[in-house]
């Protein structure tokens, strides 16, 4: 029984679902509503499920799909490549059933061009829409109104001859940058907020959420050493405005008028105390920590980084983790090497142990790596652009491998993006019927962790001394605690311990190898090669 002062989203795991690559219930090659609710049973449900809290879907508004759903036309439908709004009222009612909460992506920085909003505000400076996005003059002496870019490669302001001035798009110029600082377009948003919340969703993932504002006088950002335009600027005046907190206190005071809702948001250029500073009572729930996705695959950098998040964070924030995502390679293609399912385990122990909410991202379970592409292979605009220096996310959202038939069980029908070749050995299938898999760990990982509060709710505190072989931690928490050991190594190590512990308190709750040495002294702890292990002390 989870105690009052603490809500479901501090407890669970979020299981982060991209849809159109997710499972595809009708055949024409892209995942949809429909396969998703025909795959709840595997993410929870029934006593070989996974075993996850929540998913986060990608999303799933009407969108001329210039940036995969990144650029909404509608706010408050679903588009019907993925199905309808009864398809979505049934995922949450299947959901629900089911112990799954659903997290819907609002993507409240920018629309899509083809918008209602941007169509009309385009016709005219009188436009009623007009002052809904960012539009200014250009330079008396011609030339767009700053020096900003896009993060998409060129300049961030698009001439609009009709009307005869630029308007502001940080991402592609098909998606106008919204303007926050119009107090019609925040009670718009709020209402489509609402709207979602009425139908029983239980929070949202915001997307760039720290770059709805720019300083209203749109300076020039100064200006550095970088390989693309974007890099090439320190982000001053483009993100990070101090309208954002009371922005996000007026949100939260919405999601605060229904029970169990929560909010995570996506940082944008992003370093840990900037992120906790947009956490808390007034602000989100939580700011994903992107510091596991850009670290080495070397312990004395990941344990820096749960210690410097730890120190980042005010009494009412709450961290949460991240290995993987839709907009980076996966962790297992960064650091798996010639050992990718070991490593596969390895991080898994890594993310599910640590004070915080994980997000998992689809196919993390199985130890899939990102797909191999050619360039003509590629849809993702920057990765058609700045191939092949940036190849784009295409190879790390590829359709999920369920098993060894035709198209991998993804679809009956031609996928969206190609699959792995190997998926007739590399498949959810294969991997549950597997014992010693990465699929099999995760789920005993994740039942580990329902049972056990010292993972779920326990301080952290560093046991091992530093070491580029490894690391111990113990997770401490009233009646119990819980020590993690990882060998980020392929050969066996030996962690010493900062202070001595007694091996006889200890018991074994999980080992990632289970063949494998995980022998405790009072002083230290002998791993064998890729070893990840949970001791549990009651008391």
């Amino acid at each position: 029984m989870i105690s009052p002062e603490w809500e479901w989203w501090q407890d669970g795991v979020i299981y982060h679902v991209y849809l159109r690559s997710f499972a595809d219930g009708n055949g024409d090659g892209l995942g949809d509503l429909p396969g998703l609710i025909a795959r709840l049973d595997y993410l929870n449900g029934t006593p070989d499920s996974l075993g996850v809290d929540a998913i986060w879907i990608s999303p799933c508004f009407p969108s001329p799909d210039r940036d995969y759903g990144y650029d909404v036309s509608d706010y408050t439908a679903i588009d019907p490549r993925y199905g309808s709004l009864d398809d979505f009222d049934r995922l949450i009612a299947e959901a629900h059933r089911r112990g799954i909460r659903v997290l819907l992506d609002l993507v409240y920085n920018h629309t899509s061009d083809q918008h209602p909003w941007f169509v009309d505000a385009r016709t005219s400076r009188t436009s009623p829409h007009r002052d809904w996005y960012v539009w200014r003059d250009g330079r008396p002496g011609g030339g767009p109104p700053n020096n900003w870019q896009s993060v998409f490669g060129g300049k961030a302001w698009e001439w609009d001859p009709a009307t005869g001035q630029y308007y502001y798009h940080m991402f592609l110029r098909e998606q106008p940058d919204l303007n926050w600082h119009n107090p019609e377009v925040r009670r718009a948003l709020l209402e489509a907020t609402r709207f979602w919340l009425e139908r029983g969703v239980d929070g949202f993932r915001l997307d760039v959420f720290n770059a709805w504002y720019e300083h209203a006088d749109y300076p020039d950002n100064p200006t550095k050493l970088g390989l693309r335009g974007f890099d090439r600027q320190h982000h001053i005046y483009d993100v990070d405005q101090p309208e954002m907190h009371p922005a996000l206190a007026e949100l939260r005071g919405l999601l605060d008028l229904y029970p169990q809702r929560a909010s995570v948001g996506e940082i944008f250029i992003a370093d840990p105390v900037r992120a906790a500073s947009y956490c808390g009572d007034r602000g989100l729930h939580m700011v994903f920590n992107f510091e596991f996705t850009h670290r080495r695959w070397d312990p004395r950098a990941f344990g820096a980084a749960i210690e410097r998040a730890d120190r980042s964070l005010a009494a009412d924030g709450w961290p949460c983790y991240v290995l993987s995502n839709h907009d980076l390679p996966r962790h297992v293609t960064r650091y798996g090497g010639r050992h990718p399912h070991e490593v596969a385990r390895v991080a898994a122990a890594l993310l599910l142990t640590q004070r915080g909410t994980p997000f998992v991202y689809y196919g993390e379970e199985i130890g899939l790596p990102d797909v191999p592409l050619r360039r003509d292979q590629i849809v993702d605009p920057p990765g058609r652009r700045y191939w092949p220096i940036y190849k784009g996310r295409d190879p790390n959202r590829g359709p999920m491998p369920w098993g060894s038939g035709r198209n991998a069980d993804f679809t009956s029908g031609s996928p969206w993006l190609p699959l792995r070749r190997d998926f007739g050995t590399l498949n959810v299938d294969a991997q549950r019927r597997d014992p010693r898999s990465a699929w099999s760990f995760y789920r005993d990982l994740l039942r580990l962790r329902r049972v056990t509060p010292a993972l779920r709710r326990g301080e952290f505190q560093r046991l091992s001394r530093p070491s580029r072989d490894g690391l111990a931690y113990v997770r401490i928490a009233p009646g119990g605690q819980a020590l993690v050991a990882l060998n980020f190594r392929a050969a066996p190590v030996r962690l010493e311990f900062e202070h001595p512990i007694e091996p006889s308190d200890w018991s074994l709750g999980l080992a990632a190898q289970p063949e494998r040495a995980a022998a405790l002294t009072p002083d230290a702890i002998a791993l064998g090669a890729f070893q990840a292990v949970v001791f549990i002390r009651s008391g």
